[in-house]
Formats: C-alpha cells, sequence, structure tokens
C-alpha cells in the first residue's frame, strides 16, 4: 500500500526546498492519477483500492492506495510540472506498507520523462530513477536504479531490504546532491550514502580489453627462464 509521497528540490530539510508534487491520497485522488492499461488486455491487471489497510491509527489520516488482488500488474501514474535539479538537491521520498508477505513483486516508484499516454504506463516505460523494494524468492532488495544516455544502470551491490514485517509502514527517502552523491534513508536511517561514479557503472571504465589481444607465439610463462 502506498500512502504518501513528495518530490522535492531544496536542501535535505524537506521543509526549505520546493515542493514539485506532494500527495496524501486524500478526496478527489482519483483525478490526479492515471491507472496503467499495460496489462488489461491479457487480463492481469489489478485493480487499486482506496483505504487505511487492516492497521491504522487514524483511518482518514491513514488512507492509500492498496493492490487488491493478488498475482496482477499494478501500475499508476501521475503528473507535475517539470524542472531541473541543476545545484540543487532531489528529494524524493515516499511510504509504503505491505499487509502480507511478497513472494514477487516490488513497491517502488519510477521518475521519469512525461508521457504522452499514461495508461501505457508500464516495464518499458522509460524513467531516469527507479527507487524502492523488490523481491522475488530468495533475492530481495531496494532498488536504486538510474536512466544513463538511454540505458538503465544498476548499483554494483544491493542495497539492503527492509520492507519485512507485515502491517509496518516503512518511509523511503532519496536524495540526490549536485556534486553526483547519494544517500538513501529507509525509516530515517541511513543505508547508503556514496558517489554514483564508483558505484554505478554509469561511465567507461579508463581502460579497457581488447578481445583480440593474444601473447606472441614464443612467449614464455615461466618467472625465469636461460639467458
Amino acid at each position: 500500500m502506498l500512502s504518501r509521497g513528495l518530490l522535492c528540490l531544496g536542501s535535505a530539510a524537506v521543509a526549505s526546498g520546493k515542493v514539485y508534487f506532494s500527495e496524501t491520497f486524500g478526496d478527489g485522488w482519483e483525478s490526479r492519477w492515471t491507472t496503467s492499461k499495460w496489462k488489461e488486455s491479457e487480463g492481469t491487471a489489478g485493480k487499486w483500492a482506496a483505504t487505511a489497510g487492516k492497521w491504522y491509527s487514524d483511518e482518514a489520516e491513514d488512507k492509500g492506495i492498496q493492490t487488491s488482488e493478488d498475482s496482477k500488474f499494478f501500475g499508476i501514474a501521475a503528473s507535475f510540472d517539470s524542472f531541473s535539479n541543476a545545484g540543487k538537491d532531489l528529494i524524493i521520498q515516499y511510504q509504503a506498507k505491505y499487509e502480507k508477505d511478497v513472494e514477487c513483486g516490488g513497491g517502488y516508484m519510477k521518475l521519469g520523462p512525461k508521457m504522452d499516454d499514461a495508461t501505457t504506463f508500464g516495464d518499458p516505460t522509460a524513467y531516469n530513477i527507479m527507487f524502492g523494494p523488490d523481491k522475488c524468492g530468495y533475492t530481495k532488495r531496494t532498488h536504486l536504479i538510474f536512466n544513463y544516455k538511454g540505458k538503465n544502470v544498476l548499483k554494483k551491490s544491493d542495497l539492503s531490504y527492509k520492507q519485512e514485517g507485515e502491517g509496518t509502514s516503512h518511509l523511503y527517502r532519496l536524495i540526490v546532491k549536485p556534486d553526483n552523491t547519494v544517500r538513501v534513508e529507509i525509516d530515517e536511517e541511513k543505508i547508503y550514502e556514496g558517489s554514483m561514479k564508483d558505484d554505478w557503472e554509469l561511465l567507461k571504465p579508463k581502460e579497457i580489453s581488447d578481445p583480440d589481444d593474444k601473447k606472441p607465439s614464443d612467449w614464455v610463462d615461466d618467472s625465469m627462464m636461460d639467458d
């Protein structure tokens, strides 16, 4: 279940930045979001439901949108004004809650260019950033993928998966800084901080192996040889 989302430019203190998108899924949320029809023709598109779920403190305040069917594909999209994060921190955060264990699926979000038709939103849709929990069988991680020159680049090592505990909400926060460093927090605990250049293969290596490079026919592998 997704309950709150925020997209902000400014300092890491969210209150001091400009908010480009914010959603609490209150009244009228359906008019701000477009449900994906990507898998509708195959009969595998799931339906979203507005609810606070099984466990909540305040039913009205804790309401979000929930996947209401098992073994279905779910996607939903909303638009916002274009922006540039040049010279500013980009802050993305949202809250997610699983009310039962997920065998194979993700609760991640994608930030990308405006779509001509938001109903086509799905796996093939181009994006700039993908962020959030993902699990399939024994493979589980918090995804953070950047698109660079048309290629989706995964982090060299996985970020910890924290979406454990049924009925517990988790707050995901991503901060991308102007110096190309990144900080990831889950429930306000830092799980990663580092450089995009070092931890994502965004740039070509300085040395590239030549597949046609071969040893000379008279090459000697012995550490010592007769003079």
